[in-house]
């Protein structure tokens, strides 16, 4: 079964920083893309940052410039630093695993963490 174990969620002021981590297996970490998603209540799950088994990245408008995606390929863990955090980023974080192969399309989520940003 897999598994993507997160930490670093928590509460914090605006303007703050936060790091979250996602770990998982040496072998879905190292063909999967990994990324971040948030969901607020009453709002669908977005795509925060996505970053490749290469590691190139992708961003959200929303987050450009603030937040920063990494992977740790020793420690099978990509991480999400988060800084000049606003209210708006207020969500449940969900780290996300993703694989595309030969038609087959492989997700994995992570349980969830709360982030939330006090004005």
């Amino acid at each position: 079964q897999v598994q993507l174990a997160e930490s670093g969620g928590g509460l914090v002021q605006a303007g703050g920083s936060l790091r979250l981590s996602c770990t998982t297996s040496r072998i879905i970490f190292n063909i999967f893309q990994m990324g971040w998603y948030r969901q607020a209540p009453g709002k669908q799950r977005e795509l925060v940052a996505g970053i490749t088994t290469g590691g190139s990245t992708n961003y959200a408008d929303s987050v450009k410039g603030r937040f920063a995606i990494s992977r740790d390929n020793d420690k099978n863990t990509v991480y999400l630093q988060m800084n000049s955090l606003i209210p708006e980023d207020t969500a449940v974080y969900y780290c996300n695993a993703d694989r595309s192969s030969l038609g087959v399309k492989q997700t994995y989520w992570g349980q969830g963490t709360q982030v939330t940003v006090s004005s």
